[in-house]
């Protein structure tokens, strides 16, 4: 029974906190940037430009999260890093070229000449793509357990398909926000598009996890927990609803100039990844790899962590207010590379 007054104990524990916390900025940040690179493909010559100033103050300091929950994982948990970056080595390596491409086709877009620039925009687009589709890949393995049998694979394949999925539905919701005319309306669509294809991935997360864990299965249906984690399904369910709805009367709203509420559409995707979020720590805690290495026994020595969280209490506070000035200061429409 670990002692959680000692040291060695709590401090696990706040370490897994601050690494779900950047994880999950990082994957609501990060993940409309990168959806807004998979739709570039979808948008005219014309909007490109639009789409990219929407996403251009911001899209590079998104990325600094997934390096602090990565830092994280490899200071404070070093045993699971290893395990886990052994297992997802290929698509970890996927992503980083993904990241990579889209990183150098942004600066490289604005300075080529014309005759260059589409070659640009669909190099962005595919390192956008890759990305995506490889983290959808890792969590589809992690959640088995790293298992590769035919069922394990295919699953990890419509997980990547329907996070991709999902990263379009926050960029759209972010462009909803972001832009006015033609291209809001677009957005609208492409909102719609994606909507349910996120939820029949959240799903079959929902449904594999518990299946694939017998302690995992008890955690979600057992009396009284399935009553009272009734709720996450259920708000989850009534957010792709309400989103749903909203998105089928924007265009009316939009042809009377009726902007009020271009927020929702994001933010409540947000909320659905939120809940998603919090379903899956709750039925992956204690472990870091599922059913065989917990929290405590991959954590570094106490000591080690005390010198880590101290570095963790000056970078996390740093990186949090520095996203919150550039959110505030680019806030408002884009337009062509211009803000106002």
């Amino acid at each position: 029974m670990t002692d959680l007054t000692q040291p060695a104990g709590w401090m696990p524990l706040v370490f897994l906190a601050l690494m779900g916390i950047s994880m999950l900025v990082y994957v609501i940040l990060d993940g409309y940037d990168l959806g807004v690179g998979v739709l570039l493909r979808r948008a005219d010559d014309a909007d490109k430009d639009t789409m990219i100033a929407s996403i251009g103050p911001f899209w590079d300091a998104n990325e600094t999260w997934l390096v602090l929950g990565v830092g994280l994982l490899l200071t404070a948990f070093p045993i699971a890093h290893g395990v886990i970056l052994t297992h997802l080595y290929l698509p970890v390596a996927l992503m980083l070229v993904g990241l990579i491409v889209r990183g150098v086709a942004f600066d490289f877009r604005v300075k080529a000449r014309a005759h260059h620039k589409p070659w640009w925009n669909r190099a962005f687009y595919g390192g956008s793509l890759l990305a995506s589709f490889s983290q959808g890949l890792m969590l589809g393995l992690y959640v088995t357990g790293f298992q590769y049998e035919w069922f394990d694979i295919a699953f990890a394949v419509v997980v990547g398909l329907c996070l991709v999925s999902g990263y379009c539905l926050l960029g759209a919701g972010w462009l909803i926000m972001k832009t006015v005319g033609p291209l809001q309306l677009r957005a609208m669509h492409w909102a719609r598009r994606t909507l349910w294809l996120t939820g029949v991935g959240i799903a079959a997360i929902s449904l594999v996890t518990p299946w694939v864990s017998e302690r995992i299965f008890d955690k979600w249906f057992s009396l009284p927990n399935i009553i009272l984690l009734a709720p996450i399904p259920l708000v989850t369910l009534a957010l792709f609803v309400i989103i749903d709805r909203l998105l089928r009367r924007m265009p009316a709203m939009h042809a009377v100039g009726n902007d009020h509420w271009a927020w929702v559409p994001f933010v409540g995707t947000a909320v659905i990844f939120l809940l998603a979020f919090i379903g899956l720590a709750y039925s992956l805690f204690p472990y870091l790899v599922v059913d065989r290495i917990d929290i405590w026994q991959a954590a570094s020595a106490p000591e080690s962590l005390m010198v880590i969280l101290i570095g963790a209490v000056i970078v996390l506070p740093t990186i949090l207010g520095y996203t919150i000035y550039a959110y505030r200061v680019f806030w408002g429409k884009a337009t062509d590379l211009q803000y106002y």
